[in-house]
């Protein structure tokens, strides 16, 4: 079976940090395409073990120089720092299942009615809070549910004024 490389640099990110202890390189990553090289994007990886989520991280917005070193950090923190769940031991390895979702440019909608939970992610924010999350998940089927759930990761009441934008994903699994 062939894997898409983006999901196959995740797992060989996670894989070499449980393994060794150390962060995988860019240099050391193998030969990867132009996009991945050249395109900045924020970037989610997302890790599920029998069909339950395991550790989900990721940035908005490009934070490094390219999508490839956005999946090597995020591989890394999904697996080792989601604040949700233990850090992934070495058993684990063979039984996740990755997810990359590679984010367009966030815009900014005044209602509700602009959203699609499963076209378009949404982010709220109120002040310097500010929650995620990510479209066309299980389990989250209407619009008031997405943004309950982003408001509810960014700490925002439910009586507080938010801001919203919306995104698309290309989703790799």
């Amino acid at each position: 079976m062939h894997e898409d490389e983006y999901l196959a640099l995740a797992r060989k990110s996670l894989k070499h940090r449980v393994e060794t202890g150390r962060d995988l390189m860019l240099s050391e990553a193998g030969e990867l395409s132009e996009e991945m090289l050249s395109r900045r994007a924020g970037t989610f990886v997302s890790l599920h073990i029998n069909g339950r989520l395991r550790g989900c991280i990721g940035t908005i917005t490009a934070t490094k120089s390219c999508i490839a070193e956005e999946i090597l950090r995020n591989a890394v923190s999904a697996g080792m720092h989601d604040p949700r769940f233990p850090p992934v031991g070495a058993s684990e390895l063979p039984h996740i299942v990755y997810k990359v979702d590679i984010l367009d440019e966030p815009e900014d909608i005044n209602d509700p009615n602009e959203l699609d939970v499963k076209q378009y992610g949404v982010i709220v924010s109120c002040g310097a809070k500010r929650g995620l999350l990510l479209p066309n998940l299980d389990g989250v089927d209407t619009v008031a549910h997405q943004i309950e759930i982003a408001c509810q990761k960014a700490g925002i009441a439910p009586d507080e004024k938010i801001s919203m934008q919306r995104f698309k994903v290309t989703r790799y699994e």
